[in-house]
């Protein structure tokens, strides 16, 4: 039995450990340890409660706007208030331009050069691992190509961001009640000029190019099935009556399920934190416990009715029955199957943006006024690009009592819970091959295929402060 320990985990956003244990070319044990603390939440406390959306958008650099939104929606639900159609339809503007930047981030920067095989002299391109690369030529080619191009596109995709988020990343826009941009002709025709370039991108390069290394690899929707029950919050509301673009549901067991709020909990018997903790993200204040015996990770394990839950492109498809997704079966559940839910639901929500940018109307308000409550609760539940995210607020005398985030990577790269249940990666591990146990390649690309993003903006400075430079691949 070998044990291989993969740490960091690169080609990805934050800080990841995966520990496995391979007998007879197999996984047959894994864990997923996020290795950096999170202490927003503590920092949040005694904050005036409008702090919360600039604070909770410095937990990542690559998906701010996610929990700027979530943070967002729960201000809006403890003022008692919604935004004006204008304010709604920018907030899905900015949140849509974010998922745009980051799956492009995620395939050809991140995830594709586990399948394209770089040349040895772009350094950028080079790969943790070798072996199995078995894309014909002239689409390796064309890959390695469009990494290039793809660094051009993500720029656009945040300058797009900007025209009404002001700035990328970290918008300044998005407020309680709205947005605190204004909307005229000149705005709408930039945004739509950025948006039918980038929509000319994902249709003829980035989907087409995921398409075809599905086809090639197409033993890899076998392998990294996971837990294979899926949880979205919905996302992209599309009117004041709650109706959203991306549906909100569950898939348990076999079975298409409503989604109940109340259900979530949050375990931390595998996690460095004092036991005593209330699961309820309403009421969970974490005390870190870094030496606690048996833990093995800063994340927490999330459980929906005490159930594993995956979070992400493919679980918002399969609860959408989108028809492509659905028609592969349980194939779906995969690395290609992830992939491929990715590409295909950033082609529907672009062509949908290009929509929804053409129904502002210049001149009508944008953000609903409000005043501060000095007692109240908030629940904001979106989607971020990674999956579900949900953010809890508690007010007592104005100020922020409790605070918390349950992000998509602690569903989908949390340890086990107090039923010793593996959490999504680690079940997607376990069972996968080990060719060569010197050159996982298999591993990594198992855990990329979630995008895991655990600690985007944790810079590494040296103790003058001074920004080193390192070459890590």
């Amino acid at each position: 039995m070998a044990r291989i320990v993969v740490d960091p985990v690169t080609r990805i956003e934050g800080h990841l450990m995966i520990e496995v244990e391979v007998d007879g070319g197999k996984v047959v044990d894994a864990k997923s340890s996020g290795t950096l603390f999170r202490g927003i939440e503590l920092i949040l406390r005694g904050h005036d409660p409008r702090d919360a959306q600039e604070f909770v958008q410095r937990i990542c650099g690559v998906c701010p706007v996610g929990h700027n939104t979530a943070a967002a929606f729960a201000l809006d639900d403890a003022f008692g208030i919604k935004p004006p159609k204008n304010g709604r339809i920018i907030r899905n503007l900015i949140l849509g331009a974010n998922y745009i930047q980051s799956d492009i981030l995620h395939f050809y920067h991140l995830a594709a050069l586990d399948y394209v095989k770089a040349p040895d002299n772009i350094l950028p391109l080079a790969p943790r691992y070798e072996g199995d690369y078995r894309l014909p030529k002239d689409v390796n080619d064309a890959a390695v190509n469009h990494y290039l191009q793809a660094l051009e596109m993500r720029k656009k995709a945040h300058e797009m961001l900007a025209v009404f988020g002001g700035r990328a990343p970290a918008p300044r826009a998005i407020v309680p009640g709205g947005v605190t941009e204004v909307v005229d002709a000149d705005k709408i025709m930039t945004f739509k000029y950025y948006l039918a370039e980038l929509i000319d991108f994902i249709d003829n390069v980035y989907v087409p190019d995921v398409l075809a290394v599905a086809d090639v690899y197409n033993d890899w929707f076998e392998i990294g099935r996971g837990c294979g029950n899926f949880l979205a919050y919905g996302g992209f509301p599309q009117d004041e009556e709650g109706s959203l673009f991306f549906p909100r549901g569950t898939y348990i067991d076999g079975q298409d399920n409503d989604f109940n709020e109340s259900m979530i909990t949050e375990e931390v018997k595998y996690s460095w934190y004092k036991d005593d903790i209330d699961k309820r993200p309403t009421e969970a204040v974490v005390t870190p416990d870094p030496n606690k015996k048996d833990a093995y990770s800063w994340l927490k394990a999330p459980r929906y009715n005490g159930k594993v839950m995956e979070v992400g492109p493919l679980a918002r498809m399969w609860i959408a029955k989108d028809s492509t997704i659905r028609s592969f079966g349980k194939k779906a559940f995969s690395v290609m199957g992830r992939h491929a839910a990715r590409a295909l639901e950033l082609k529907k929500l672009a062509h949908a943006m290009m929509d929804w940018v053409m129904e502002l109307e210049p001149g009508k308000p944008t953000c609903t006024p409000h005043e501060l409550p000095k007692t109240a609760t908030g629940v904001g539940l979106t989607e971020a690009a990674r999956g579900a995210l949900g953010h809890w607020i508690k007010i007592e005398a104005g100020r922020i009592d409790k605070y918390n985030c349950v992000v998509p990577t602690t569903w989908n790269a949390g340890p086990r819970d107090e039923k010793d249940q593996p959490g999504p990666i680690e079940q997607a591990l376990i069972g996968a091959p080990v060719e060569d146990p010197e050159n996982p390649i298999e591993l990594v690309r198992i855990v990329r295929s979630f995008d895991p993003c655990l600690a985007c903006a944790i810079h590494v400075i040296t103790p003058n402060r001074n920004m080193g430079i390192f070459r890590v691949y």
